[in-house]
């Protein structure tokens, strides 16, 4: 089951060591942290009020940190065009401060403003289901995950993403999402980490360790 193989990754002992050398929590002298440890942090996140229903040039720079890149067409679209007013008109509909474990499952369902979103994103030259996904998550950290070839390898394909792991976070009275709250005090990672990022991270970097080898 999906959210078994989710949990098998969160209690793996070795997830409080990757967590903390993905954000940097005490590195040796000289060692760096992920340049995705700033994905949510930079210039004060997506999700701060003042920004959070428009996609900004910080937003475009804080998914490079997750190695993928807008296309400069779209970003300028984004930025100065008709895409970024259409994308507002979205983002304005999606829940800021809601966790995806406490949303209904209509937020992230086919339809959805977030999916319309998605799909808008997927629409643009040059922008895949991944670059759109990280898009999305810089700016509802809470509620929309990152997700990528290695952790979709991880976690066995499941489809749709949204909504499987919407339901895994609230099986058993919300016992996975509260297990990634756990996580992420015992790595020591502060509350502006989200749970779904906490996530992401352990599955991303135990099967990166692993050899990830999926298309």
């Amino acid at each position: 089951m999906f959210a078994e193989r989710l949990h098998t990754f969160i209690t793996n002992p070795q997830a409080i060591v990757d967590l903390r050398r993905y954000f940097g929590i005490g590195l040796p002298p000289g060692a760096v942290p992920f340049t995705g440890s700033r994905f949510e942090h930079l210039a004060g996140g997506g999700d701060r009020p003042e920004v959070a229903d428009r996609i900004t040039a910080e937003d475009l720079v804080a998914v490079q940190t997750l190695s993928v890149i807008v296309p400069v067409p779209v970003a300028l679209d984004i930025l100065e065009g008709r895409l970024g007013a259409r994308l507002s008109g979205l983002l304005h509909a999606i829940p800021r401060d809601v966790d995806m474990a406490d949303a209904d499952a209509v937020v992230v369902a086919d339809g959805s403003p977030a999916d319309q979103a998605w799909r808008l994103l997927c629409e643009q030259h040059g922008v895949n289901w991944v670059i759109a996904g990280k898009v999305l998550a810089r700016k509802r950290p809470r509620l929309l995950p990152v997700y990528d070839r290695v952790v979709r390898c991880a976690l066995g394909r499941p489809r749709p993403f949204w909504l499987s792991l919407h339901a895994a976070l609230r099986e058993d009275d919300a016992a996975l999402h509260r297990q990634l709250l756990k996580l992420r005090q015992a790595a020591g990672l502060p509350e502006t980490v989200s749970a779904l990022r906490v996530c992401d991270v352990a599955v991303w970097m135990n099967h990166r360790a692993l050899g990830h080898a999926c298309p």
